[in-house]
């Protein structure tokens, strides 16, 4: 049996809402020959049967082995054609194309006018809604039309087209270079996570500096803006510079409010640009702001004039409840945040096959650090096996190494000491094939291994003693991503007051309310 997710075409077919499946048998049985096509008897099966099952397909006898791989291209080709067709999917930029298409039918017929006077319309719609690339490639096609039929209504003509096509071609270099800049930076943020020393740094800001091409900001359109914004973004998150990462990460989202079309025309830049800004807003920890924005951006996407499709709907579920989750540990309210779990664990699986596994080994750390906020460690230690279980270590290594130190603490919390040597053991190795140990895990870990030989009566005072060491590293510039992912000072303070962790952290938020 073939793994359902690894089929391309069952995957597809699953994913179709009813109405895009009564589209599809609509289409296919425009032509009474299509009835009893055996493309369509293999799209009823795959739309029956629960897990994919080749076995199932031939046993059926609508097609033989050697032509099943034909059928299903097919089939693929025709759902892809059907779901081009639908209302729904005909977005400024496929109305685009599908103009740019019939503008190149009259051309290869020779109505050279009606092809003119076609792309004269798709190229200012283009313009106006940014979109250069298509732009770019109509003005080629203007200009191989004007070769073989001379207009004399419009003089200079060749010399028009000319500066248009230069134009668009520099925007769409600037473009190019800045979205390949960003691309690459969120890659290595994907891969380590923040930069670790002074060498990661300099490396970083060489490479941002070097790759950077000129500008001058009155000359960028919002394209060109929006992927200089995002690329200001990935390097701030790297440095950890989060005032900075605020303030492009605002920028990008003001950028949608004051060209409000565009978030119809972008809705996935404009989910993305307010998850950025909510993420820098909770580093920096202005609460009110955070809140304010994700009821924003809730209004925003629950709206009736919000694009919907399978990918807004995947991404708007996971921004907003990861936001969520957010702002209840910026305010300290663990309990209330609870209910979250099911929700998420529902979107997880309603989801799956558009979510990638970084995102969601984010949301599994999340949920446990919910878990340990609310004293609950042992379904927090369930929840960090499914990250430490993990065998892909080319996501987000600092993600895996914060989540086994997290693991630790919460071993000790639940009093599972017999775990605890075995678990100091495992985390310390994987720590230093990472090269990811530094001073906040060392004086962790240094603190647990302790542990045994330390009598009750002296456990107040260790733990003062680890505060006091940890304390100076809060606003160290490499030090300090420790606290980004457990707050490890707020459950120090619990012990030494004798509080919950969550009461601690509550008081500290009413603290930075702005």
């Amino acid at each position: 049996m073939t793994n359902a997710h690894k089929d391309a075409l069952f995957v597809l077919i699953k994913s179709l809402s009813k109405s895009e499946k009564r589209q599809f048998k609509l289409y296919v049985g425009r032509l009474g020959v299509n009835t009893d096509a055996k493309f369509l008897a293999l799209f009823n099966l795959l739309d029956k049967i629960k897990g994919y099952d080749e076995k199932i397909i031939l046993d059926s006898g609508i097609v033989k082995k050697s032509q099943i791989s034909n059928l299903k291209a097919h089939l693929y080709k025709q759902i892809l054609v059907s779901l081009r067709l639908n209302p729904v999917n005909q977005n400024i930029r496929v109305q685009l194309r599908e103009q740019l298409d019939f503008a190149t039918i009259l051309y290869q017929k020779g109505l050279y006018k009606q092809s003119l006077k076609l792309l004269d319309k798709a190229k200012y719609i283009a313009i106006e809604n940014e979109e250069k690339n298509v732009a770019y490639e109509i003005v080629e096609l203007e200009k191989i039309i004007e070769t073989q039929y001379i207009t004399r209504s419009i003089p200079d003509r060749a010399d028009e087209l000319a500066i248009q096509a230069k134009q668009l071609s520099e925007q769409n270099v600037m473009t190019s270079k800045l979205s390949n800049l960003s691309l690459q930076l969120y890659g290595l943020m994907l891969k380590v996570g923040y930069v670790r020393n002074d060498q990661d740094y300099k490396n970083v800001e060489e490479y941002f500096k070097k790759q950077l091409p000129k500008y001058n900001i009155d000359d960028l359109g919002f394209r060109e803006k929006l992927w200089l914004y995002k690329a200001h973004l990935w390097y701030s998150f790297l440095i950890q510079d989060f005032l900075s990462c605020y303030k492009y990460s605002n920028k990008w989202v003001n950028l949608f409010y004051e060209n409000e079309k565009m978030i119809q025309l972008n809705p996935v830049f404009f989910l993305k640009g307010n998850h950025y800004l909510l993420e820098s807003l909770f580093y920096v920890k202005y609460s009110s702001q955070f809140k304010e924005t994700l009821e924003r951006l809730e209004a925003q996407v629950t709206s009736k004039e919000f694009p919907q499709n399978d990918n807004i709907a995947s991404l708007a579920f996971l921004y907003i409840n990861a936001n969520k989750l957010n702002l209840h540990f910026l305010e300290g309210t663990f309990n209330r945040g609870l209910y979250l779990v099911k929700i998420i664990e529902y979107g997880i699986n309603k989801h799956k096959d558009r979510l990638d596994a970084h995102h969601i080994m984010v949301l599994y750390y999340k949920i446990a650090s919910l878990y340990f906020g609310n004293g609950d460690t042992k379904n927090c230690i369930l929840y960090l096996k499914r990250i430490i279980n993990n065998k892909n270590l080319k996501m987000r290594e600092d993600l895996m190494c914060f989540a086994r130190v997290l693991s630790l603490v919460a071993h000790y919390e639940a009093g599972m000491d017999y775990h605890l040597e075995l678990q100091l053991k495992s985390t310390y190795k994987f720590l230093m094939k990472m090269n990811d140990l530094h001073a906040v895990q060392k004086e962790m870990i240094k603190f647990l291994r302790n542990l045994g030989s330390i009598y009750p009566h002296e456990l107040r005072n260790e733990f003062q003693k680890l505060y006091n060491e940890l304390k100076k590293y809060e606003n160290h510039p490499y030090e300090k991503r420790a606290f980004l992912y457990l707050d490890i000072l707020s459950w120090l303070e619990s012990h030494l007051e004798n509080k919950p962790v969550a009461q601690i952290i509550r008081e500290k938020a009413m603290e930075h309310t702005r």
